[in-house]
């Protein structure tokens, strides 16, 4: 063979090589920039007029197409730029050219084709990713029919041995994203608890009922609508609602809802004359100025019922159950507290605090405190599907309604039954067993 030949060759193949750990490169920084790179950024980017950041929007939609693409050009070209470098390398060193090339091609695939262009895509994900989302299009548009052929295979292969996919899975659980963010960002100190509080408790509005957050008919401030003018009006002004339940005969037949300004008004013009005579309080209708009782059944969202609200210009529900029974009810600034916390003004009734920490570092709690409120309030993991309240999770969890004094263990802590009236655990003292064996009690 003519040397003079053989030198064009070998730098041909050297020239081709070199191009192939660019290729490599491409699609190793491509991959980490498109599979890294925060959706939010970029759709704030595309609202900017950004075209790259429109086109990687759409790109990463379908992920495991994206990937699988990116994973066979990436792999075609280290193969065939391997099996270049052995096959010159061997015409240069005989035998040993194979452990030479194996050698070399690590090296050069590792630090110039993965570590540098990945690091550098990671670093500036958004950039690099909205810079190769056309070149990347083209390659998923071009490998399309061999990565659906091979999708194909690979979930036959799953499904023999007994591994079920499912193809129009999420890959990007948004809300698990987000809130996993949240908590590592308030682990490192840059995120706020109250912030992170906030912006879950919005989140969670779609996930929960209003059953969940009701104020309970027990406690229910309501009026009887036969009562006389004088005393609809005393009752109106003594109490701290400005909304507040007619009902007829028994709690349970609701049949207005008497707002106080509307009751106020209407004294007013009966005013006109400078007076109210007996005879005016005497023929007044309480229910010429009751508004309709809006009813909501207790399956509703919170985020519906938010919707709701705000589409009826209505800050009042009355939930009932499937039997049309009457449960609770429901106020806009209920739904409102869940996202920024208690909300109180000058005419709420000051209330005990529900959660108060003793001298022995244990808890005392109100059995109807919530499970989200107190999760929320000591980051703590008890779990809120089987009861809305911590009174309802002990009755749920002991199978039984405890008497005072009865203690129980389950989830990680100790729950006493401090106190109780009637049928309803009215206080409890918690304690997590884990603070128990530290300080060296005996748990039971």
């Amino acid at each position: 063979m003519d040397p003079s030949s053989l030198d064009v060759a070998f730098w041909l193949t050297c020239g081709a090589i070199l191009v192939l750990l660019i290729l490599s490169a491409f699609f190793s920084g491509s991959e980490t920039a498109l599979t890294a790179a925060s959706r939010g950024k970029l759709r704030t980017a595309a609202d900017k007029g950004s075209s790259g950041a429109v086109h990687a929007l759409n790109i990463t939609e379908d992920s495991e197409r994206l990937i699988g693409s990116v994973l066979l050009g990436n792999n075609v070209v280290n193969i065939l730029a391997t099996s270049l470098a052995t096959a010159t390398l061997t015409r240069v060193f005989g035998e040993s050219g194979v452990a030479v090339a194996t050698l070399v091609m690590t090296l050069l695939v590792l630090i110039f084709a993965e570590v540098l262009p990945k690091t550098f895509a990671i670093t500036n994900s958004e950039k690099v990713a909205s810079l190769v989302a056309r070149p990347i299009a083209l390659v998923v548009l071009v490998f399309s029919p061999v990565v659906s052929a091979i999708q194909v295979l690979v979930r036959l292969l799953l499904r023999a041995v007994g591994v079920r996919t499912d193809p129009g899975a999420n890959v990007l659980a948004v809300r698990e994203e987000i809130a996993g963010a949240l908590s590592l960002g308030q682990s490192e100190g840059v995120v706020e608890k109250e912030d992170r509080d906030r912006i879950l408790g919005a989140l969670d509005l779609s996930e929960r009922t209003v059953e969940e957050i009701m104020l309970h008919r027990s406690n229910i401030e309501m009026i009887d609508a036969a009562l006389p003018a004088t005393d609809i009006l005393r009752a109106v002004l003594d109490s701290p609602h400005t909304r507040l339940p007619l009902y007829r005969e028994e709690q349970e037949n609701i049949v207005g809802i008497l707002h106080a300004k509307d009751l106020l008004r209407a004294m007013n013009r009966l005013m006109a004359d400078g007076a109210v005579e007996a005879a005016e309080l005497a023929t007044f209708d309480i229910m010429s100025v009751a508004m309709k009782p809006y009813f909501i059944p207790e399956t509703t969202t919170l985020d519906d019922q938010m919707r709701e609200f705000l589409k009826r210009h209505t800050h009042f529900a009355l939930v009932v159950d499937e039997y049309g029974a009457l449960r609770g009810l429901i106020t806009l600034e209920d739904i409102l507290e869940e996202i920024v916390g208690e909300i109180s003004d000058e005419f709420d009734e000051a209330q005990e605090e529900p959660m108060a920490r003793t001298e022995d570092g244990a808890y005392l709690v109100d059995g109807g405190m919530s499970i989200r409120d107190i999760n929320r309030r000591q980051d703590w993991q008890l779990p809120e599907e089987e009861a809305n309240t911590i009174a309802g999770l002990v009755i749920h969890e002991a199978q039984l309604i405890p008497e005072e004094g009865q203690v129980f263990s389950f989830h990680g802590f100790r729950f006493e039954v401090v106190s109780k009236e009637e049928n309803r655990i009215a206080l409890l003292k918690l304690r997590p067993l884990d603070e128990l064996s530290a300080s060296g009690w005996e748990v039971r």
